[in-house]
């Protein structure tokens, strides 16, 4: 009765670490807005899979298996919900912003992980596959939880410093639109890639 910690982190750092819709969200933003500005972004991402995380360790698989089609539809209109922001992304350019508009905030960032499948995928994964049976609930949520948590404060920065970076470069030149197409692209990619490919 316990959680493999070692191989989860593993698994963990490959999935938090790989492109997704929160990857990308990341991404663009520190692209768009800078890494400082977008931090309390990069700080509602990594707390909001939280929201996912205890529910599902305190019996939403229960709920699953009574009644699937929820999930099922769930997982659509999360994925239709990415879609449009990738959409959104895909028509931004990298100028100086609007003095009227501002970095999506904590709040905004709070809301990435419950509607991406990546992350109800990632996670529902890893209470299957590295839990033991008969594990006490609040100690393999809490395990899962701090695991992720910590990966995610690493990876997520760096993938919203990445966009800065990037946006540094390609900021006012032809390659900026293509920059932000491509970044679109893969944020639809992977939400394809999770509904449809069996990945996580």
């Amino acid at each position: 009765m316990s959680v493999a910690i070692a191989s989860f982190a593993v698994f963990a750092a490959s999935q938090v670490g790989t492109p997704g819709p929160a990857n990308m969200a990341l991404l663009s933003t520190g692209a768009r807005y800078g890494f400082r500005a977008a931090l309390p972004f990069v700080a509602g991402v990594a707390l909001g899979k939280q929201l996912v995380i205890w529910p599902v360790g305190f019996g939403l698989m229960e709920l699953a298996e009574r009644a699937p089609w929820v999930f099922e539809a769930l997982k659509y209109i999360s994925a239709a919900y990415i879609i449009w922001l990738a959409w959104k992304v895909a028509n931004l350019r990298l100028g100086a912003a609007d003095p009227a508009s501002s970095a999506p905030g904590f709040a905004a960032g709070l809301i990435v992980h419950p509607l991406n499948p990546k992350a109800w995928a990632m996670i529902v994964a890893g209470f299957t596959g590295f839990v033991s049976p008969g594990t006490d609930p609040l100690t393999a949520t809490a395990i899962i939880a701090a695991v992720l948590l910590a990966t995610q404060v690493v990876l997520h920065p760096l993938w919203t410093l990445a966009g800065d970076r990037i946006a540094r470069t390609l900021a006012g030149t032809r390659g900026e639109p293509y920059l932000m197409y491509t970044l679109a692209a893969l944020t639809v990619a992977s939400v394809l890639f999770v509904l449809f490919g069996g990945g996580t």
